[in-house]
C-alpha cells in the first residue's frame, strides 16, 4: 500500500484538507508498522501544512481494534490553537481516537539520551510557587555540569511524560535540574508521585 494524494478542494480549510488525506490514507496509516519512514515523511508533511510545529503520536492497536492519533504542537505553546482546530475538525472514525497533546505516561518510562541512561525511579523533584504557576527542580542521579545540557534534555523529557504536554505549558513556570548534592535535595520525592501532587497544588 502506498500514500494517497488529495487533490486541492477549493475554498477548504487546512485542516479540512488535512482530514480529507486521513480519510483516504485511513487504512495505510492504521498499519504504518509496514512502512513507517514514508508514511511518518507524509503524514509530517501534510500536518506542516496546517501548521509547521505540528507533531503526532501513535498510540498502539487497543484490544477494541481502535488507534489513537495524538496531534501534539511538540511543546510550542503558539501552535497549540492549531492543535485545538485540527481536533476540533477532526472527523468520526470508527477504527480511530483523535487526542489533543501529548498525553501523561504511567508508568514512566526510563529515557536515554546522547549516551545517557537515566531510570525514572533516579528521578526526584520538589515544587514551588512561581507566581500563579507552579517552579520544578528536579534531581536526576548522575547529573553533572559537563553534561548538563544532555541531562537537562532528558530531564525535560521526563517532566513532559509526567505531567503532559498541555499542563507543562500552560502551568509549569520555571524548571531546573540538579544533582542529588544539591542544597535542595532533602525532602525531594520521586518523579512518579509528581502528577498527584501537581493536581493537588492547582
Amino acid at each position: 500500500m502506498s500514500i494517497l494524494s488529495v487533490s486541492n478542494v477549493f475554498g477548504a480549510t487546512p485542516e479540512t484538507k488535512f482530514w480529507k488525506w486521513f480519510q483516504k490514507n485511513e487504512v495505510v496509516l492504521f498499519d504504518f508498522e509496514e512502512d513507517r519512514e514514508s508514511i511518518f515523511d507524509a503524514l509530517g508533511t501534510e500536518m506542516r501544512k496546517v501548521n509547521q510545529d505540528l507533531t503526532f503520536e501513535f498510540g498502539p492497536i487497543t484490544g477494541d481494534g481502535k488507534r489513537e492519533f495524538v496531534i501534539s504542537a511538540g511543546g510550542i505553546k503558539t501552535a497549540f490553537p492549531s492543535v485545538e482546530s485540527l481536533a476540533t475538525s477532526a472527523p468520526d472514525l470508527e477504527k480511530w481516537i483523535f487526542i489533543k497533546y501529548r498525553q501523561r505516561r504511567d508508568p514512566l518510562n526510563d529515557l536515554e539520551f546522547g549516551g545517557i541512561s537515566v531510570a525514572a525511579s533516579d528521578v526526584h523533584f520538589q515544587m514551588f510557587k512561581d507566581g500563579e504557576k507552579v517552579g520544578i527542580v528536579s534531581f536526576l542521579k548522575g547529573q553533572n555540569d559537563a553534561q548538563s545540557d544532555t541531562y537537562a534534555n532528558i530531564g525535560y523529557l521526563m517532566l513532559d511524560e509526567a505531567l503532559g504536554e498541555f499542563d507543562m505549558e500552560t502551568k509549569v513556570g520555571f524548571i531546573e535540574f540538579h544533582n542529588r548534592e544539591s542544597e535542595y535535595f532533602e525532602g525531594a520525592r520521586l518523579l512518579s508521585e509528581l502528577p498527584e501532587a501537581f493536581d493537588n497544588y492547582f
